[in-house]
């Protein structure tokens, strides 16, 4: 583990030359890791930041206002950093950091509520991002999943052009984002399904709907390419029998969260009802045609993952739920 100064790590980003990780934190700075004799340094905020408000927040009920970044990725060409930020949108920070400017707010002429993934395809610099919901914000993430909200949406951006599209609407919580080996198809967590979707970007136009990749035994969180082929998936939680029960009891269900005053509270009665502390950290390589190649498991303090992503013999393990970064020798 590397403990101190990244709290609520949910996704890893490395830069062209390697360095890094960088990860967004629950005070809504981007932090990188410059090594063990150095520790996380700032790399970049959001645009209108209040440091004094902010920063060491580890408040749910103060993201709307300081932001909370969760998918990283870099353009490798020009060294921009793209941001997707819960509350704040779709941002950009050039090489070097400093403060993220915002690049998108709506799409389609509907808000985002909640951007969460992010993807870059490295040889156009297209960038696709999820909206994980147009009703729910991520302080009521756990609302989405109960109630079976499918409003969430794929969304792309063009830098060479300042557009942004549409690709895909109708989604139950579409969450992580990976480009597959050969850049033709987008892989998509849908977390309330608990599967992995392939959508193809081949063909003029692209496909009208998505495929089913592979279901999963649990809610899929972030998901990225592995160096030894496939795909790393982060299962956030297991669904187990008390969970399927939960959902089949809709809409009581939806009543007794809408009572706590929230997030924190909503959370607590959440993971209690499912026994969540008393599980284990889970994480899936799947291969290129959906297959299980290897399974990453353990107890220990790891116990809910936002994000797996492998760099050079070595794991680097995010969660939204504790206030360090997992390491793990391959």
């Amino acid at each position: 583990m590397i403990d101190g100064g990244a709290t609520g790590p949910e996704s890893f980003a490395f830069d062209a030359g390697g360095g890094g990780p960088y990860t967004g934190v629950s005070d809504g700075r981007i932090l990188r890791w410059d090594g063990g004799g150095v520790g996380w340094v700032e790399y970049a905020t959001p645009f209108g930041y209040l440091r004094e408000e902010c920063e060491g927040s580890r408040n749910p009920e103060k993201e709307n206002v300081c932001g909370r970044p969760l998918g990283l990725r870099f353009d490798e060409r020009t060294g921009d950093l793209y941001i997707a930020d819960a509350y704040l949108g779709l941002l950009v920070v050039g090489h070097g950091g400093g403060t993220a400017s915002p690049l998108v707010g709506e799409a389609g002429g509907v808000a985002l509520r909640f951007t969460n993934s992010v993807e870059v395809d490295q040889e156009s610099g297209v960038v696709y991002f999820t909206d994980s919901s147009r009703r729910f914000q991520r302080r009521d993430f756990i609302s989405s999943i109960i109630t079976g909200d499918d409003t969430g949406r794929l969304l792309k951006y063009d830098p060479q052009t300042g557009q942004t599209s549409v690709l895909l609407d109708g989604f139950a919580f579409p969450n992580g984002l990976s480009l597959t080996k050969d850049g033709s198809s987008l892989l998509i967590s849908e977390t309330t399904t608990c599967r992995v979707l392939k959508y193809s970007l081949s063909g003029d136009p692209p496909a009208a709907s998505p495929e089913v990749f592979t279901g999963l035994p649990g809610f899929p969180d972030n998901i990225r390419r592995s160096q030894r082929g496939g795909h790393w998936v982060a299962i956030h939680m297991k669904r187990g029998k008390l969970l399927r029960f939960l959902l089949s009891m809709m809409p009581w269900t939806w009543v007794v969260v809408e009572r706590f005053p929230n997030m924190f509270l909503r959370l607590q009665w959440f993971y209690s009802m499912l026994g969540r502390w008393r599980g284990h950290a889970l994480a899936l390589r799947l291969g290129e045609d959906g297959e299980i190649l290897e399974v990453l498991g353990g107890g220990g303090r790891l116990r809910v993952l936002s994000e797996v992503d492998e760099r050079n013999g070595t794991l680097w393990i995010g969660s939204v739920m504790v206030p360090f970064v997992g390491v793990y020798k391959l």
